[in-house]
């Protein structure tokens, strides 16, 4: 009996085990199919459709190197962070799972700003690079061109706010080319959305392009729907701008290998039949966008007619008398380059906005600005917009809402919903922040205290903003929002202790903040802070300038003396040998002037001594300067002698973050000692 157990027991695990050998094997031929399936895709360019596929081969085998190669390459325009996670585990389990592997891994470097590791990609691409391969050799030395200009680019960020239109709008497909009505509540857009109206799918996958609408209720956008009438066709159809009192709509239709059209709105609101805009302005070629002046009579427009490699350049085309178009002159090479240039935009003060694949962009279309210079009858060298409204991959359709106090773009980046959205920018503005600065003991309002708000600009650059607080009033000041301040609390001279107070980012000028601070002060604990050692005698050079000392000037004068710029130069070298170090640069005045009058040259005498420092080669982010005018004397202005030391200029060390926080600390345990 036992021997017949062992037998079935035998049996049994040969059976288990030649069904999972049928399972695994049925599983590995239909990850195959998948995979064949998934290249076919991927061959066509239809990499939306290829996803899919690859990810079920990768849920059976989660170590298959083709499919996490071809996958990778798949999702850079849908998940970048996921497209290099996929490259470079390929890279791990198959180094040479694709002859283009160190290519696709420079790309995805780059969009993820990850720019000398892109640079090192490129450099052993190129080497592996046929000699006869010219062209992808010439496209290899531009994307690490591109590189070396986002690294350059992400070093000197503005103060912008971007930000990503929502999902009410944007879509897991591609939108762009935002058009907004003259009272801000009309918006017309592009969509490559399954929501298109002829719900047809082009080679890439997305639908084929139509224009979409919503309007705003409140502060928010009704669900878009596809505009009805004859505005659509079958083929690409794209919205470019409202004109004439937004009764008429320029668009792009796929039609003539791509033409700029016009279509009027009828009696009832809807809009009409699209017709060309010109023979002289759509020809054989590619015509992709346009914007025409407010008076009707200028059209700037993108085509590639007139290159010698099928490019896009921009063109400008005048009315003549009788109300026919001229003829298309180019804006020139300084403007157009051998890669292309698109979405022209005529900014109300003469600013020329445009997106461009050369120049200095940092990967794909970068949107750049231009001024035509009116005496030598050209456009002035375009200016790259820079981060964060540039990114390394594709920035265009550069638009400024109808008053100009912010712009609508449409990017493929980090953090979006889709491929392409549609997103707003707005420059970061000043938030004023008011209250009382109080006694932690008791709470009774400090008069006389003066506040120092030490921050910095998106791109290092260090700012500062101070006021003393007045009996009922306490303190006000107008900062730059959207980053964190180091806030210094003195009263006659001597620091009380600093704190750290974070400023949201707004978007307008009218918002207030109130902000009360409750502080460690009595007469007796200032005592025991000059024992601690951080107090500055009122008119003397801080402990911490680094033996900086004061220039001086003469009366009503903010020239620099010779020994002023022998000092000067000395500070200089100090700086330079401490690169770490940021100053801030004070400019006094004696009383003989009113306080108005006193503050200004204050200001004065800082900025003569900020201008020469960058003169030596300080960088200006280093440096920023105040001015206390009479607030603030060395001395009591009671003689010549003691009113020419107060003509002067001082340099302070802006403490460190973690400096600010140590001297803190410092000063707290010394206040609370019994």
């Amino acid at each position: 009996m036992h021997h017949l157990y062992k037998l079935f027991s035998k049996c049994y695990m040969l059976l288990a085990l030649l069904c999972l050998l049928a399972a695994s094997g049925a599983r590995a031929q239909n990850a195959g199919k998948q995979l064949r399936t998934a290249n076919k895709h991927f061959d066509r360019e239809n990499y939306r459709a290829a996803i899919p596929y690859y990810e079920e081969v990768l849920a059976v085998d989660p170590n298959n190197a083709k499919a996490l190669y071809y996958a990778g390459i798949s999702y850079m325009t849908f998940d970048k962070e996921k497209a290099v996670d996929y490259l470079y585990r390929a890279q791990k389990l198959k180094p040479n799972v694709g002859q283009d592997l160190e290519y696709w891994l420079g790309r995805a470097d780059l969009i993820n700003y990850r720019f000398d590791s892109a640079i090192e990609h490129f450099q052993a691409y190129e080497k592996e690079l046929p000699r006869r391969n010219d062209e992808r050799r010439k496209e290899v030395a531009m994307l690490i061109e591109h590189a070396r200009n986002a690294k350059r680019e992400v070093a000197s960020p503005k103060d912008v706010f971007v930000k990503n239109l929502g999902g009410t709008v944007n879509t897991a497909y591609s939108e762009h080319s935002p058009v907004i009505s003259a009272d801000e509540n009309y918006l017309l857009f592009t969509s490559r959305s399954e929501e298109a109206t002829g719900n047809k799918a082009a080679r890439d996958g997305e639908f084929y392009e139509d224009i979409f609408e919503t309007r705003k209720v409140g502060q928010e956008w009704e669900k878009p729907r596809p505009v009805v009438g004859a505005l659509n066709s079958p083929g690409h159809d794209a919205s470019i701008q409202l004109f004439d009192n937004d009764t008429k709509l320029l668009l792009y239709r796929s039609e003539n290998n791509g033409d700029i059209m016009v279509s009027e709105r009828q009696a009832d609101g809807s809009w009409g039949a699209p017709k060309s805009i010109s023979d002289k302005v759509n020809t054989p070629g590619f015509e992709s966008d346009a914007y025409i002046t407010p008076d009707g009579q200028t059209l700037f427009f993108a085509t590639s007619n007139y290159s010698e490699n099928g490019d896009l350049d921009l063109y400008v085309i005048q009315r003549e008398e009788g109300g026919n178009w001229g003829t298309p002159r180019s804006l020139g090479n300084t403007i157009n380059t051998a890669y292309d240039e698109d979405s022209p935009y005529l900014a109300s003060d003469g600013t020329l906005y445009f997106a461009s694949r050369g120049h200095n962009t940092m990967g794909g279309y970068d949107i750049f600005s231009a001024k035509f210079d009116s005496v030598a009858r050209r456009w002035a060298r375009p200016v790259n917009l820079g981060v964060p409204i540039n990114t390394p991959d594709d920035d265009t359709y550069y638009r400024l809402s109808p008053d100009g106090s912010y712009a609508y773009l449409s990017s493929y980046r980090t953090g979006g919903l889709g491929e392409k959205d549609i997103y707003t920018i707005n420059y970061i503005r000043n938030v004023r922040v008011k209250g009382q600065v109080l006694t932690q003991r008791d709470s009774a309002a400090i008069p006389g205290v003066e506040l120092v708000f030490s921050g910095a600009q998106a791109d290092k650059r260090p700012i500062a903003y101070r006021d003393v607080t007045a009996p009922g009033r306490g303190y006000a000041v107008s900062v730059l929002s959207g980053r964190t301040y180091q806030v210094q609390f003195s009263k006659e001279g001597k620091l009380i202790e600093t704190r750290a107070l974070e400023v949201p980012a707004v978007t307008d000028d009218t918002t207030t903040l109130t902000r009360d601070f409750y502080i460690n002060y009595a007469d007796v604990q200032l005592a025991a802070t000059a024992r601690a050692g951080g107090v500055v005698e009122e008119g003397r050079a801080p402990a911490n300038n680094l033996g900086m000392e004061n220039i001086y000037f003469d009366t009503n004068q903010y020239t620099l003396r010779p020994a002023s710029i022998e000092e000067l130069n000395r500070v200089a070298r100090i700086l330079r040998q401490n690169p770490t170090v940021n100053i801030i640069i004070e400019g006094h005045a004696d009383s003989r002037a009113g306080d108005e009058y006193n503050m200004v040259l204050g200001d004065n005498r800082a900025g003569a001594a900020y201008d020469y420092l960058v003169k030596q080669g300080i960088s200006p982010r280093r440096m920023v300067t105040v001015s206390y005018g009479e607030r603030r004397p060395a001395v009591p202005n009671t003689s010549p002698e003691n009113m020419q030391l107060n003509r002067r200029t001082m340099f302070r060390v802006i403490p460190r973050e973690d400096e600010q926080q140590e001297q803190t600390q410092r000063l707290n345990e010394q206040l609370n000692q019994p």
